[in-house]
């Protein structure tokens, strides 16, 4: 390995490598404390080229890379354990907008944010939208096929994206940064890259979908009794196409969103047991509006709802987001909590919510779960707070069995493991049980094909 980090460090340009500790520190530890790293040298390439480069000495030398973007990953496949950290972070070019044919070419280091604020200047939109925006990267929602919460109408990560540029396992560059819209020479290679979390290459570039901007995003928050009841307001809900978000939060998550985070407060007079957080984009202020008295009043009058806020401005939409957006961080606050990541076909929802529930409180008396999401894609972050006479690391302890009875439920309803997170090193001895052996056979034979050394972020996903 020395010989290795030494051609690294005489071979590349100074600036795209550190073997400073201070500097690398940052990048060895995922923000829920959950994985700790280290790596001899953290990478980080100006330019396509110089991955290249990196790529072909550590092949060479038989040194192992794992790719880093915005280090937001859950399931610890960003973290590296000896491997070279290889760090996008500095690859943040806009290389191409084109908003007559709706495309942006950007690179995989550049943020969410980033993106969307490019999309903005040109009076469109890139729709993808996750609480980690202003952090993770381009390259890292394309790796994680992530989702968020415009999935309902717009679909997850693969559905935006034209092409990808990327750095093969022996340092070749594909170049698949094509933004058209038809093409049917073969296979549709570029798809290989988006979810496989790093393990056949590494993106340096996307070619990405842009959609005309919303002239006006109508957002309300209905206090609901059951997660059934939320069902059948979507139902209502989807009737119209502008429907663009479904959002769903139990009572627990709302009480830890606003005990607990600063400048959050609760939107309605009276508690409520679940709530649901809807978008729809129109033309219009008032053509939202009447949508939403309209829908909601049948939501009302029906009591599948029991009160509603429409928001009246973007300050009180962005207040009911930011409940939303801070679900997640409220949790912590748990002092202990085992997360899941899970899919299940949409009608289904209430049902495995009930049969989840009972079977891991059966299995730990006094477990708190928070379950919350994406309703309207099927994808419910279910997530199970320790009970509070237990001490935190027994309850962690139980980590892998308690994520086995949620998985165990989650197949019984026909559903996925992992909905939009990836698989990682957390889920990956998971997946290898459970998943069909013939799918498990295809996707060693396309790593095996890609990256028969494997080198490239080896720990992860198969």
């Amino acid at each position: 390995m020395s010989e290795g980090i030494t051609a690294l460090r005489n071979e590349l340009p100074l600036g795209a490598w550190t073997t400073d500790t201070d500097i690398i520190a940052p990048q060895l530890t995922e923000w829920r404390d959950k994985y700790f790293g280290n790596t001899p040298i953290m990478l980080t390439p100006r330019k396509t080229e110089e991955v290249a480069r990196a790529v072909k000495i550590c092949r060479a030398h038989g040194l192992k890379i794992v790719p880093q973007g915005g280090n937001t990953g859950l399931v610890g496949g960003q973290t590296p354990q000896g491997e070279v950290l290889l760090s996008l972070r500095k690859m943040t070019a806009v290389r191409a907008v084109n908003p007559t044919n709706n495309s942006i070419i950007i690179e995989a280091g550049a943020t969410l944010t980033c993106l969307q604020d490019a999309a903005d200047e040109v009076g469109r939109k890139f729709p993808l939208s996750l609480a980690s925006e202003g952090s993770c990267t381009v390259g890292g929602v394309l790796s994680t096929n992530a989702g968020g919460v415009h999935v309902l109408k717009y679909g997850t990560t693969k559905d935006l994206v034209f092409g990808v540029e990327a750095v093969l396992a022996d340092g070749r560059i594909f170049n698949g940064l094509t933004d058209l819209r038809k093409d049917n020479t073969g296979y549709d290679l570029n798809r290989l890259f988006l979810g496989a979390e790093g393990t056949l290459g590494i993106i340096t570039a996307a070619s990405l979908k842009l959609f005309p901007k919303p002239i006006h995003v109508q957002r309300a928050m209905i206090g609901l009794k059951t997660p059934s009841d939320a069902l059948k307001i979507l139902e209502l809900a989807s009737r119209n196409p502008a429907l663009a978000m479904f959002e769903v939060m139990p009572k627990i998550g709302m009480e830890l969103v606003t005990t607990h985070i600063e400048g959050q407060r609760y939107p309605f007079d009276a508690p409520h047991e679940w709530f649901a957080l809807l978008d729809w984009e129109v033309d219009s202020e008032a053509a939202g509006l009447a949508i939403a008295e309209h829908l909601l009043g049948q939501a009302l009058e029906q009591d599948l709802a029991q009160d509603v806020i429409i928001a009246q401005s973007d300050t009180q939409a962005a207040q009911l987001l930011a409940l939303r957006e801070n679900m997640s961080a409220g949790q912590k606050f748990l002092g202990g909590s085992v997360k899941q990541d899970i899919t299940v076909p949409i009608f289904d929802i209430p049902e495995f919510l009930s049969v989840a529930d009972e079977a891991v409180i059966k299995a730990i008396p006094g477990a708190r779960p928070v379950a919350f999401g994406h309703f309207g894609d099927g994808n419910i972050h279910y997530n199970i707070g320790r009970p509070l006479e237990m001490e935190p690391e027994a309850f962690l302890a139980r980590w892998e069995d308690i994520s086995n009875i949620v998985f165990d439920v989650v197949e019984r309803f026909g559903g996925s493991i992992s909905a939009e997170h990836g698989i990682g090193i957390m889920k990956k001895d998971d997946l290898a049980a459970r998943a069909d052996p013939v799918k498990l056979s295809l996707l060693k034979a396309v790593k095996n094909a890609l990256d028969p050394d494997n080198i490239m972020n080896p720990r992860v996903l198969i």
